[in-house]
């Protein structure tokens, strides 16, 4: 398998492969070209280890043996064996790398997402399994990026909140009304208590987005927000509400657009990172249906993998380079079934998650 190089925001991936069958390109090749195991593990070994050397997760020593009928190497300093899944998203999984390239792929490629119940149909494992994986997944998606967009130098960033819940109107009755009774006691600063806020920050020249999770959509939350990934001296365009209305306090240049009146005034408009928040709704909608907001933050760095590496005319990237840049992220990610669930760590921002009482949606 040749490569070039992929560049995506001063990542590179480039994998040397000496293997005779032709790399995929499809869903349909892919499938048939990770179906032989040992192809599978050769492609994934390569991936760890594109310089050839292959070191122990442990203690990083170079010398080891392979042992070839168990796929597994012993590292002569620590004096135990180690596996290709040591220190990976794959840690204690008993599952082939056949299938988990297979899951890998799909999901990359997918625009509105995959389904558990479409992946254990797909991949021949039970849907609780695939629900696991996927999750596992989005763990290796996630973009651990520390730099701020914008900058004196750099182009403007756009910036919005946005609500993700259940539609009042298909509730049902009762629901409905205690949901309508807590929203009038609501303090200022709390809106749609049944529903889970989610903001977002947009840079038009990198045409990079990033989203998270957020308790409310008081000024101070949404404000320091905004600076944890927007540098001093940029330009940034939101709607009028009022969470936004101290940010040129905060050496930034600020400009509103009222959608009463406008969506659009000249550059001043949030219509790309609204396009965001509609492909994730309708991801959420149409393919998962029903996210609790303890899982929610994982959903969204799903999404944003898929959008921040869709092919433009500078970097046209296709269903292969995708999938190659999310295995090339799987090392030092860990996610356990416990953690997943709430039985180890507190939810995010719901206290109720993980402990059996119903959520907010």
């Amino acid at each position: 398998m040749a490569c070039d190089g992929i560049n995506i925001l001063d990542k590179h991936v480039c994998l040397r492969y000496d293997l005779s069958v032709k790399e995929p390109k499809t869903l349909q090749e892919a499938l048939g070209y990770f179906a032989d195991k040992e192809r599978a593990f050769q492609f994934a070994v390569e991936l760890r280890w594109p310089d050839g050397k292959v070191t122990c997760p442990r203690c990083g020593s170079e010398k080891n043996s392979f042992i070839k009928n168990y796929h597994r190497w012993f590292c002569y300093p620590c004096n135990r064996q180690f596996t290709l899944k040591v220190g990976t998203i794959f840690e204690d999984s008993a599952l082939g790398m056949d299938k988990w390239m297979a899951a890998f792929w799909m999901i990359c490629n997918a625009k509105n997402g995959i389904s558990s119940w479409e992946l254990h149909r797909s991949i021949g494992v039970t849907q609780k399994t695939a629900w696991f994986m996927l999750h596992r997944i989005r763990e290796a998606l996630k973009d651990n990026s520390s730099f701020k967009f914008g900058g004196s130098d750099g182009g403007p960033v756009e910036s919005d909140e946005t609500f993700v819940g259940p539609n009042p109107q298909k509730m049902h009755k009762n629901r409905r009304v205690k949901a309508q009774a807590e929203r009038g006691k609501m303090r200022r600063g709390f809106v749609h208590t049944d529903k889970t806020v989610v903001f977002g920050v947009l840079d038009r020249n990198l045409r990079q987005v990033r989203a998270q999770v957020i308790p409310d959509v008081k000024r101070e939350t949404l404000q320091n927000a905004v600076l944890n990934q927007v540098a001093r001296g940029s330009r940034v365009y939101t709607d009028n509400f009022v969470g936004y209305d101290r940010l040129k306090c905060d050496q930034l240049i600020h400009e509103v657009v009222n959608h009463a009146r406008e969506y659009v005034r000249g550059q001043v408009h949030t219509q790309g990172i609204d396009n965001f928040w509609s492909l994730l709704k309708r991801t959420l909608r149409g393919t998962y249906v029903a996210v609790e907001p303890f899982h929610l933050d994982r959903y969204l760095d799903e999404q944003m993998f898929r959008y921040n590496n869709r092919a433009t005319r500078d970097n046209p990237l296709n269903d292969a380079d995708r999938f190659v840049l999310a295995m090339s992220q799987v090392l030092g990610k860990r996610l356990t079934y416990a953690q997943l669930t709430g039985k180890e760590v507190d939810a995010l921002h719901h206290e109720t998650a993980g402990t059996g009482e119903a959520e907010p949606f």
